[in-house]
């Protein structure tokens, strides 16, 4: 059993990747489970040249060593390829050919109101995948943020596991290498607590037990956007890991001792985790972070 931390390779980590990082490293640890690290370079559009490498620098300079080899998606196409077929065979799958204007002018919510589900297209050509929806209103419980259910829009939908572009979509490959590798559970932020319930119907039709689910708070700046690398968030700096540590740790409600704080990274998370309480970290979705 383990955990993960899971990066595309976009650009550096920022403060809110590290939060990310340092979360699910301690509740892996608490957990007595091995952390992972899997970098999710599957479109290639939005890579930058050299970051993965940066990433697991960064990552090192913070004390956040991961306990295996490092598992890339990008080579992990034959796979997520394999399940794509045996869904077809199954008939949970079909082609769609909607434009994003098509979907927005039919449904203004936002989600796909499944318009090509029984027109029998072909798989051939520019054409998305779509998984069908299941029956079950897949609302779960978190062990950070509580009950959490959604809209029937949301658990109606048939979502995409190919893009029209042929690349695979995040909600399949994330289930996919979530199951192989062993994840019983998944520490990410709370941009991604509305991808949980697709996540849950994959895992319902690879007939696989779902992980323990826990989604932290999101750093964001005072304009009320979250940090991230479309945000153009600055990168960490790893002279200041230290520093920016004791940040993510105080963001995620474990303070370290004063007399810790010039300590080496390593040392900064050794203490963090002997100390760590999961009910301190905060049950909010968003807050509020003032470099």
């Amino acid at each position: 059993m383990a955990g993960r931390f899971a990066p595309s390779p976009s650009g550096p980590l920022h403060f809110g990747s590290l939060i990310a990082a340092v979360g699910s490293y301690l509740i892996a640890k608490s957990r007595n489970t091995q952390w992972l690290v899997r970098i999710e370079d599957i479109d290639p559009p939005r890579e930058v040249q050299g970051a993965s490498d940066i990433i697991l620098r960064q990552l090192e300079a913070f004390g956040l060593h991961w306990d295996s080899s490092v598992l890339y998606q990008s080579q992990r196409l034959d796979r997520y390829n394999e399940i794509i077929e045996e869904l077809k065979s199954r008939d949970l799958v079909y082609a769609c050919n909607c434009t994003r204007k098509k979907i927005k002018a039919r449904n203004g919510n936002g989600y796909y109101p499944n318009i090509c589900a029984a027109k029998n297209l072909s798989f051939n050509g520019d054409v998305a995948i779509r998984l069908r929806h299941g029956h079950d209103d897949y609302h779960f419980v978190d062990k950070i943020q509580g009950s959490c259910q959604f809209d029937d829009s949301l658990y109606n939908e048939d979502f995409t596991i190919r893009r029209k572009d042929g690349l695979i979509a995040y909600q399949l490959a994330v289930v996919a290498d979530d199951i192989e590798q062993g994840i019983d559970h998944v520490v990410r932020g709370c941009d991604l607590l509305d991808s949980t319930p697709r996540q849950l119907r994959l895992y319902e039709v690879l007939s696989a037990k779902a992980p323990d689910w826990y989604h932290l708070p999101l750093a964001i700046n005072p304009d009320g956007n979250k940090l991230s690398k479309q945000n153009h968030a600055p990168a960490i700096d790893s002279q200041q890991a230290s520093k920016l540590l004791c940040h993510a740790l105080e963001f995620l409600g474990q303070p370290v001792a004063l007399e810790l704080r010039q300590e080496l990274p390593v040392a900064i998370m050794d203490y963090a985790l002997s100390q760590f309480r999961l009910d301190q970290i905060p049950a909010s979705q968003q807050i509020l972070y003032l470099d």
